[in-house]
Formats: C-alpha cells, structure tokens, sequence
C-alpha cells in the first residue's frame, strides 16, 4: 500500500482503527462536526507557515470532504450534483 500522509497516514492507525474513527465513536454528531471543522481550520490557518503547504491543503480538504459527507447525512443534500 502506497504511503498517504493526507488520507491514510500510517501513524494515525493502531491495530486497524483509524484515529479519526476512534475520534468519532468517542462523540455525539454534533462535537464530531464540530470536531471536523475545527480541523480543517486549523490546516487552512497554518498551511502558509509549514515546509509543506500544498499538504496541510490537502487536509484540510480531507476534513472538509468528511464535514461535508457528515453534514450531508445530518442535514440531507440540497446539491443536485451530489
């Protein structure tokens, strides 16, 4: 399996459980949102500053991506395209 530091980071996975999986059955849909949002903000507003910036986009986009799926279950899609 290919190294993926954005979507699959391999220090994030102990014993099969992703730590974000691990995150999300510790909270309710709610803090788990809000969870995802906090980090993609956290990305964005640090990306400049870091020697990889493209990357810390890019996870942020991973998190984007999984509030938006998220807020999709919760919310419903109002998106034609989706």
């Amino acid at each position: 399996m290919k190294n993926d530091p954005v979507n699959n980071p391999p220090h994030y996975n102990r014993k099969n459980i992703e730590a974000v999986c691990a995150i999300e059955a510790s909270m309710d849909e709610e803090e788990f949102r809000g969870y995802l949002k906090g980090n993609t903000l956290k990305y964005i507003w640090r990306y400049k500053y870091k020697d990889s910036p493209v990357e810390d986009l890019e996870k942020a986009q991973y998190y984007l991506n999984l509030l938006i799926k998220k807020a999709k279950e919760h919310y419903g899609s109002t998106s034609e395209s989706s």
